[in-house]
């Protein structure tokens, strides 16, 4: 047994001084008070004193790039990334080669990770114009959702014939995650600054103009529109604009049958930003003003946005040179996402309960994931301990992602990640992933 001893617990929207015993895979006891001294003496103890434990993030929207794409990023060095970041479970995109289309494409993806990956694991089920089959044989217990791309982007698996979606949001039984940038608008935008720009590129300070606020507000209402007339349920990847909040409620998330996402890069960065970092904060959809940055996190605190990700998506730094046209959409962001949000509690910008809310029980709320996203006897024990007195520099020497690179290179975040727990087992402590430890696939309560 493990004892994580004196810890400041986060969790549930309080924090307290405590202890917590791991029994394998899961949490035994949680304790207020003192330890029983037989717990101490048959346990294997670490002083968490001055340290903060929380339960391990869940990331809704990852790109991992496996298979297909695995010079830029695979299941085991993007998990280890992840895991060296406190994020213990993830859930995958299909806009992989082959593309998760097919049940059998998806069963491939589940057994590849059973070999590679080191945090747990679910994969989204993949929509096209003509699979609808395919997508009502997926198991909703196994798999985390379908995911539906309104808006074309990294990987060509844009769904936009309407007899096509009005028969997924019809029929399709389990969550729909979307995509949303409105293909007519986006095509319309770029011819206009090809005139004025030419062909070979655009100054990737533009790329918010072609995908533009509007491109997204319109494809994201289109899909609030279908949930609705079909009573689907549908969840709203990456918003990423002010107006966009207008489709939202602020009801409890047990009342919701229409969620929505918001990602860290949307959270933190702005247009100001692309004079420095350029193509690096090239995402679709894009890093806009900041008053609509501003306005994700007001709506992440009037509960319009119900979880925090990533849309970790990595690329070789190559493929990132050059401008609107040129560039890659997409970066590595799996490894800093919960030190980029505990920066902003640091600000002032949330609070540490906040913050395990969105990134953690929040996401296992929405999903229905089982026995995770909690510390609660009984559950699995996914755990972060950070180091709050700690200040952590980002560069090329501390990163695990295969490309190689971070929006966030140089920058001094002032919280550390000490130690993080995958289903009890310690996988990553002092800078170091222990590569032996295998996650297990998330199951859903549905």
């Amino acid at each position: 047994m493990i004892l994580i001893d004196k810890a400041f617990i986060i969790n549930e929207n309080e924090s307290y001084v405590g202890s917590i015993l791991i029994d394998g895979e899961r949490i035994k006891a949680i304790y207020r008070q003192d330890v029983p001294i037989e717990v101490r003496q048959q346990s294997e103890v670490f002083d968490a004193g001055g340290l903060y434990l929380m339960p391990g993030v869940i990331d809704d929207q990852v790109h991992f790039r496996d298979p297909g794409f695995t010079y830029k990023g695979d299941l085991f060095t993007e998990s280890r990334a992840a895991v060296a970041g406190g994020v213990t479970s993830f859930m995958d995109m299909p806009n992989t080669n082959p593309q998760t289309v097919t049940i059998d494409a998806l069963e491939r993806k589940f057994e590849a990770a059973a070999t590679k990956s080191v945090a747990n694991y679910s994969f989204y089920m993949g929509a096209t114009n003509e699979n609808v089959k395919q997508l009502l044989k997926t198991d909703p217990k196994k798999v985390c959702g379908v995911k539906v791309f309104m808006g074309s982007s990294t990987g060509n698996m844009l769904v936009d014939d309407e007899r096509s979606l009005a028969q997924i949001f019809a029929e399709v039984d389990m969550l729909i995650a979307v995509h949303c940038e409105k293909e007519e608008i986006i095509r319309d935008n770029l011819n206009r600054y090809k005139k004025e720009y030419g062909e070979d590129d655009i100054p990737i300070e533009y790329h918010p103009f072609i995908r533009s606020a509007e491109a997204c507000y319109r494809s994201s209402a289109h899909a609030v529109e279908l949930a609705d007339k079909y009573h689907a349920r549908l969840h709203v990847l990456h918003l990423s604009t002010a107006r966009e909040m207008s489709l939202f409620s602020t009801a409890p998330l047990k009342d919701k049958k229409i969620t929505a996402e918001a990602c860290v890069h949307h959270l933190w960065f702005t247009d100001k930003d692309y004079a420095r970092l350029g193509a690096r904060i090239k995402w679709n959809p894009a890093v806009k003003k900041e008053e609509d940055r501003n306005a994700l996190r007001d709506a992440l605190r009037s509960r319009k946005l119900d979880v925090v990700a990533t849309d970790h998506a990595p690329h070789l730094l190559s493929e990132k040179q050059g401008g609107c046209l040129k560039a890659a959409s997409g970066g590595p962001l799996v490894q800093h996402s919960l030190q980029v949000m505990l920066e902003m509690a640091h600000q002032g910008v949330f609070s540490l309960e906040f913050i395990v809310e969105k990134m953690c029980h929040a996401p296992a709320r929405l999903f229905k994931i089982k026995d995770r996203g909690f510390i609660r006897e009984g559950y699995f024990a996914d755990l972060v301990l950070i180091n709050p007195s700690k200040p952590y520099t980002v560069s090329k020497d501390n990163l695990l992602y295969k490309c190689g690179w971070s929006p966030f290179e140089g920058q001094t975040f002032s919280h550390t990640v000490e130690k993080t727990f995958v289903n009890g087992a310690i996988v990553f402590a002092d800078g170091q992933v222990k590569d032996s430890v295998r996650g297990l696939p998330l199951q859903f309560e549905r």
